[in-house]
């Protein structure tokens, strides 16, 4: 199995999705776009994964491969091949089927409970309740035909399922070192003084705990988007 990650920053890795692939003998290449790399051609990959960033899927005048990347998701979607989105990878799913990517009501960044809403698809293998990292500040229309997996206090569009594609709007591939290169990085994003966002320290403290729990979350995901 060929399992290949677009990185959009140098901070946001595949993390524990590449621990996944690795131990399970799988191939792991990745496109480091912020790097000028070329994305892969259809037929490199048999999973293809797009991670999180600080830019919106709007900002194609600034970033212009967030336009080459959606034709990538188009055409990998129209092949019914399985794609994994977080965070700035899910609003790339949802983007590039037309849908809209905004601000949401306030940012969500930290440990928060996220709420299952539906059995149907992948969300036969998340749990009623689960607490990933959320580190976002936009987010998504529905796609038509989509299946709504999850949601939060405050976002009601945490993920959705469209075919084969799974989009998900929370970090659930943390480890300790992803999150201590998003705190260190991206930590300035942060108003403590504001509900849902933790403060770094606290994020850094949950951590160990919550990135375990959340892992065997991860496993079932991915199994179940390739169909084992």
């Amino acid at each position: 199995m060929r399992v290949h990650y677009l990185q959009h920053v140098h901070f946001e890795g595949p993390a524990a999705i590449e621990q996944w692939a690795r131990k399970a003998g799988h191939l792991v290449t990745g496109s480091h776009l912020y790097q000028g790399d070329r994305l892969p051609d259809v037929d490199d990959f048999d999973l293809l994964v797009m991670m999180g960033g600080p830019m919106s899927v709007n900002d194609e005048r600034e970033f212009p491969w967030l336009v080459e990347e959606k034709e990538l998701i188009r055409r990998t979607m129209v092949l019914n091949r399985p794609i994994l989105g977080v965070c700035l990878g899910a609003q790339l799913i949802a983007s590039a089927t037309g849908e809209r990517v905004y601000r949401g009501p306030q940012k969500e960044i930290g440990w928060f409970p996220v709420r299952r809403v539906t059995t149907k698809g992948v969300g036969a293998v998340l749990p009623a309740t689960f607490t990933p990292l959320h580190w976002h500040r936009e987010t998504f229309d529905l796609p038509e035909g989509a299946t709504r997996l999850a949601e939060t206090e405050v976002i009601p569009n945490e993920g959705f399922q469209l075919g084969r594609a799974v989009a998900l709007q929370f970090h659930i591939e943390a480890t300790p070192e992803s999150v201590e290169a998003l705190v260190e990085n991206a930590s300035h994003e942060i108003d403590p003084d504001i509900p849902f966002q933790q403060e770094p320290h606290a994020i850094l403290l949950d951590t160990p705990k919550a990135s375990t729990a959340v892992r065997p979350v991860l496993w079932r995901v991915l199994n179940h988007l390739l169909g084992f």
